[in-house]
């Protein structure tokens, strides 16, 4: 049964419906297309943007010239070389302290009222490159790369759900930590903060894939990716979690991504109340960051959150990043975890 979670105060253009309250959806049509087309076994790329008010459906013909140049471990459409004859210039521009202490407290009285135990919270850098949106997709290095029409692009080291041959599986990654910091790894995985968070959203990812699969299991549980940057190199904190998907949802991608969207990683829990707490914490339009996309080739299913985010607005460019918020988190912690998210796999 679907229950909708009205809520106080939105963003004017958010219809919460299409979280919460799948058969209201506007978008509901296009989760439907993409059930007919996996059912189908015709490959598709889709993007799903943060508050799902945008569902995009490109078949495999209609990639190229839509404007998207995708780079996926299983997927890719640029076989060219592209050298890169310039030195990257790079300049951040991040808000102050004070103004992001102003979301952070918003945040975390929330928490302390018991309104959510985790809070994904993100903001909006301004930056300077000399590298163009197409220069800095071709030359970073990911495991999911997209670059859409001089709008944004994304490098992002976040898988959300693969399905191979019927077995769903997917990887959430909370909890990050500078390289150069001694033992980092181990501290890391020790935090005692990094871990709360951490195991949360496993346990949200987990119950979550409930919903759409059967025998969910943990298979791999706090393991260390490193992440190479040009400012700094990061360690990160991933976990494996799978199941096998229930039979009223094979061959149905869209309502399999209807039911899990938005991505615990990148919200919180609980869901509901916690997405009203960033709309107004964050007052600011996430818009394509944070959502997912994903590559669909007939049979198998490969997708991503769009986290390590670039977006064009006129002629700025903005980075989008953040971090979860615990009871444990320290604003100070936050903020500097928030500046080293604003880098570019270029090395």
């Amino acid at each position: 049964m679907d229950i909708c979670f009205p809520l106080k105060k939105v963003c004017a253009k958010v219809n919460i419906n299409n979280y919460f309250c799948g058969m209201f959806s506007v978008n509901h049509q296009k989760f439907m297309e993409m059930d007919e087309l996996s059912s189908q076994k015709v490959p598709y790329f889709f993007i799903v943007d943060f508050l799902a008010q945008n569902v995009e459906i490109f078949k495999e013909d209609e990639i190229e010239k839509s404007g998207l140049l995708i780079d996926f471990q299983t997927f890719s459409n640029t076989n060219e070389q592209h050298p890169l004859s310039k030195n990257m210039e790079w300049k951040s521009f991040p808000e102050t302290l004070e103004s992001f202490k102003s979301g952070f407290d918003k945040v975390q009285k929330n928490i302390r009222l018991g309104n959510s135990y985790l809070v994904n919270y993100t903001r909006k850098t301004k930056i300077n490159t000399n590298l163009s949106l197409k220069e800095i997709f071709y030359h970073s290095s990911a495991k999911y790369k997209v670059f859409y029409k001089d709008f944004f692009v994304f490098f992002s080291p976040e898988t959300f759900i693969k399905i191979i041959d019927g077995k769903i599986f997917t990887y959430p990654m909370k909890g990050t930590i500078d390289a150069s910091v001694e033992n980092a790894p181990e501290v890391l995985k020790n935090d005692i903060k990094e871990k709360a968070e951490h195991y949360t959203v496993v346990d949200l990812l987990r119950n979550d894939l409930s919903m759409v699969a059967d025998d969910v299991k943990v298979d791999k549980f706090q393991y260390i990716d490193f992440i190479r940057t040009k400012q700094k190199n990061l360690y990160a904190m991933s976990s494996e979690i799978s199941g096998i998907v229930k039979p009223e949802f094979n061959g149905k991608l869209g309502s399999i991504m209807e039911k899990l969207l938005p991505a615990g990683s990148i919200l919180g829990a609980p869901k509901p109340k916690t997405l009203e707490i960033i709309l107004d914490a964050e007052e600011y339009d996430r818009g394509y960051y944070t959502g997912v996309c994903g590559w669909f080739d007939g049979t198998n299913l490969d997708s991503c959150v769009m986290i390590r985010f670039i977006e064009k607005e006129g002629d700025q460019l903005y980075f989008k990043s953040g971090g979860g918020i615990t009871h444990m988190s320290k604003l100070e912690d936050e903020y500097e975890e928030m500046k080293n998210k604003i880098y570019v796999p270029i090395h």
